[in-house]
């Protein structure tokens, strides 16, 4: 796929379903007794997939419109007779693991190439604490893994890295432990496990320490089927907005985006470099702050990212850095290690695909830097089937000197589905 230099992009546009509310929505509504409604989930491959799993796992799952969806749920899991089959997911596996945890059941699960690839112990040793059991069968720390579940005790477990796919399989698998469980974050990470569980019945305490929090789960307590409404994912927004920063005289709104703090700090991060971008019609659905988003073309200029900000941005670094090769400076990100074990290891693939496209970056291990300037392109990017690393570089590639072709792009259908039609639409220059 290739994207070439375009002239201005115009209009209004809706982004997809949260990506992370959306995973929560549909295990969460298979946890739960009865029929859960959900609106405007994600229909992208990764939340296909942990729609599948779900069903494996004996809830009845039936799609009834256009991002609608509905859940009957058992009031936990049952014994699959199949092999969960995860894809590409990260987050849709490990949540399911800690759900599954939780209950007496044995089940293994599995994903695509990309994903056996990915460290799984640092949501399976809480969870092993805890009392479920896991069995490695090719290599430790890598799927595919056999799981047995039940009989579970609450644990004290602090965090040494803000992540919420770890945070929210150890409260899912303490629904049912014994006692109550604490998870404490010194640095605050995404909330939206917290928020949902109490949308479905789940007392949760969450008080404020320091700069993170203190979370507290007692066991024993059933969910409730509900009505969950997903608003739009600032992650996939990034990448129109992203587009209307930096070709000359574009204007785009994206509507209905999550501004939930946690998660709005590629935004924070673009206004510190001068972006001309604001929010307007702000309001609530799902119990999250939405509102309409619009960027305008800026100039604009590098920043030093502060380290603290990475919790609420990690998946953005990627189209963060290519709009920084067209800032004035330099923006260095560090503390952003996390990347190299998402899909890809995205500080290296980004790396590669800046500097084939003429861009000066510098790598360090847990970070890099981005000196702006003019951007060449005229490179073919490899993605390491990465979809944020391939819609990045076809966002670079519309603004660039010459057009950017990436490898892979049909992974782009894991988080964005109708993403080239999308950008299409408001006149991008992207296509076969």
């Amino acid at each position: 796929m290739t994207s070439r230099p375009s002239a201005s992009l115009k209009g209004r546009v809706r982004a997809p379903g949260d990506k992370s509310m959306s995973h929560r929505a549909m295990i969460l509504g298979a946890l739960a007794t009865g029929t859960t409604r959900i609106e405007g989930l994600l229909e992208g491959e990764d939340i296909l997939a942990t729609a599948r799993a779900v069903q494996t796992f004996g809830a009845k799952v039936e799609r009834t419109g256009e991002g609608a969806w509905r859940v009957e749920g058992q009031g936990g899991f049952s014994t699959p007779a199949d092999v969960i089959d995860c894809g590409n997911a990260g987050t849709g596996v490990r949540l399911l693991m800690g759900a599954a945890a939780g209950q007496p059941v044995q089940a293994t699960f599995d994903g695509d190439a990309s994903l056996r690839k990915r460290p799984m112990k640092r949501v399976t040793d809480p969870l092993s604490i805890m009392g479920a059991r896991f069995a490695w069968q090719v290599a430790e720390d890598r799927l595919p893994a056999t799981l047995k579940g039940g009989g579970l005790s609450a644990i004290h477990h602090v965090q040494t890295v803000a992540s919420a796919q770890i945070k929210s399989a150890i409260l899912l698998a303490a629904l049912t432990a014994e006692g109550e469980t604490c998870v404490v974050e010194p640095e605050k990470s995404r909330d939206h496990t917290e928020r949902m569980l109490r949308d479905f019945g789940v007392e949760v305490s969450v008080v404020p320490e320091g700069e993170g929090w203190r979370i507290r789960l007692k066991g024993g307590q059933t969910l409730k089927a509900t009505v969950v409404a997903v608003p739009g994912d600032p992650s996939s927004a990034a990448f129109p907005l992203a587009a209307g920063l930096i070709v000359p005289g574009s204007e785009v709104t994206v509507e209905g985006v999550m501004l939930n703090a946690l998660r709005t700090g590629l935004f924070d991060t673009w206004i510190e470099m001068g972006a001309d971008l604001t929010i307007a019609n702000r309001r609530q659905s799902g119990g999250e702050d939405i509102g309409d988003v619009t960027a305008r073309h800026s100039r604009l200029k590098g920043v030093v990212v502060p380290e603290a900000r990475a919790a609420s941005m990690i998946d953005e670094y990627p189209i963060l850095a290519a709009t920084a090769a067209f800032a004035e400076g330099q923006t260095v990100m560090r503390g952003v290690g996390e990347m190299r074990v998402k899909e890809s290891d995205r500080i290296r693939l980004m790396v590669d695909g800046l500097r084939a496209c003429g861009v000066a970056v510098e790598e360090e291990a847990e970070g890099f830097t981005v000196m702006g300037g003019p951007v060449r392109g005229g490179a073919t990017v490899a993605t390491a089937h990465d979809h944020r690393i391939a819609m990045s570089h076809l966002v670079l590639g519309l603004a660039a000197e010459q057009p950017v072709s990436v490898l892979d792009p049909e992974m782009i259908a894991t988080s964005f589905p109708g993403f080239v039609e999308l950008m299409q639409g408001l006149g991008a220059e992207v296509g076969a």
